[in-house]
């Protein structure tokens, strides 16, 4: 079936919201090359579960789109209109199946050498469109935290050193206090400039509790707290994975069609969408705390672009071989708080580089701190680039320096 011949009914098994989206749009759609619609309808029909900072872009998107001339829309998608489909592709149910045929005509592109040129008329169109469309400045300047080594007792080498050159160095932090004063100016800034899923409180560990005022303004998520989910995900796979004839192939399918609720995760169909993908498709996020504090640190910034973000790492089992790591039966984990404040110096890190990837990151503050220590570096305009402060200071008059800007 070609574009052209999308009617209404073809969007039926679409959720309700990005079935509407869909019927809106229908005469645009119409009009797309299938190589690049599959893709935009793979994004369409998951719009019920996105942030709205995601909603925002996509309606942007298919509103911008919707002002073209056919003559404009074929000019734009002409490099798109050359790449070849298979034969079969015309035959398969793209349209409300979009991600399994992107992966079919993922291999496809390989086997027919047309990657590349795929590639380059993504990457063409997408510079079109933040030219066309750039995300919109924040309401206020973000703030992101990073919390690391909890647990250690004692560290000597050098901390934060690929942070230090883009801020100021603080080497004698009062620690005292430090990780409710960080959390209370989440809290602070989540009731002076409320909005969803706009300020987030991520914990590798156990999250400490937030003011009754809030828990519905600072959305939440712990490796702790996501216990249960974590354990029946682990059965699953367990369970997948000893059937006859099981493969990667058919463990990567299996994850990919997992409900929120068959994993007992019926609160939020955003947030629990979410976590869903969080720990289905992040690398070890199941097992180890310091990935899943990463992983979702960084998936909060790609998709909900929050104002606010605290992410602290806490210790992670220490590594064995990955069939006692996913056993059910097996012994208690062994922490290792000396690794994994490794792992969440360089977390850290690109905490910081994904969020120059959002709007306003030159006004943004980031601030990364050594849990109960006295190491931490503050990056944002009021602080001075590689630089190193040895004066006594509170982490508040530390936050307070760094948002002054």
């Amino acid at each position: 079936m070609q574009p052209s011949a999308l009617t209404a009914t073809h969007f039926a098994q679409y959720p309700p919201e990005a079935r509407a989206l869909a019927v809106q749009h229908l005469a645009l759609l119409r009009q797309l090359p299938p190589a690049f619609l599959a893709s935009l309808l793979q994004e369409l029909i998951a719009y019920d579960y996105k942030f709205p900072a995601e909603r925002a872009a996509l309606e942007g998107e298919l509103n911008y789109l919707q002002t073209f001339s056919a003559q404009q829309l074929a000019a734009l998608f002409h490099e798109f209109r050359g790449i070849e489909l298979a034969a079969e592709g015309d035959k398969s149910n793209w349209v409300e199946q979009p991600l399994a045929f992107n992966e079919q005509f993922s291999a496809y592109l390989w086997s027919s050498h047309q990657m590349d040129r795929f590639q380059e008329a993504a990457a063409a169109y997408g510079e079109h469109l933040q030219t066309a469309l750039p995300a919109p400045a924040p309401a206020v300047p973000r703030l992101n935290i990073a919390v690391v080594g909890a647990g250690v007792t004692s560290y000597s080498d050098a901390l934060f050193a690929r942070l230090r050159p883009h801020g100021t160095f603080f080497s004698h932090v009062e620690p005292a206090g430090g990780l409710r004063t960080l959390l209370g100016t989440v809290q602070q800034r989540a009731q002076r400039n409320p909005g969803p899923y706009a300020h987030w409180y991520v914990d590798g560990g156990e999250s400490l509790p937030l003011d009754t005022a809030s828990q519905e303004r600072v959305t939440t998520l712990s490796y702790a707290g996501l216990q249960p989910v974590r354990s029946a995900l682990l059965d699953s796979i367990q369970r997948e994975t000893s059937r006859p004839g099981a493969g990667p192939e058919s463990l990567r399918n299996y994850l990919a069609h997992l409900r929120p609720e068959q994993l007992g995760l019926r609160d939020d169909k955003v947030l629990d969408r979410f976590r869903l993908k969080l720990l289905t498709e992040g690398s070890g996020t199941q097992i180890y705390s310091t990935t899943f504090a990463q992983w979702a640190g960084r998936e909060v910034l790609r998709r909900a672009a929050p104002l606010t973000l605290l992410v602290r790492f806490a210790p992670r089992q220490r590594q064995r071989p990955m069939y006692e790591l996913l056993a059910r039966e097996s012994a208690p984990a062994e922490l290792d708080p000396a690794g994994s404040l490794i792992d969440a110096d360089m977390a850290a890190w690109y905490q910081w580089i994904n969020l120059q990837r959002l709007s306003g990151h030159d006004q943004s503050v980031f601030i990364a701190w050594f849990e109960g220590h006295k190491q931490a570096v503050a990056i944002g305009p009021a602080t001075v680039r590689g630089a190193e402060s040895k004066s006594p200071v509170t982490v508040q008059a530390l936050l307070d320096m760094a948002l002054s800007g």
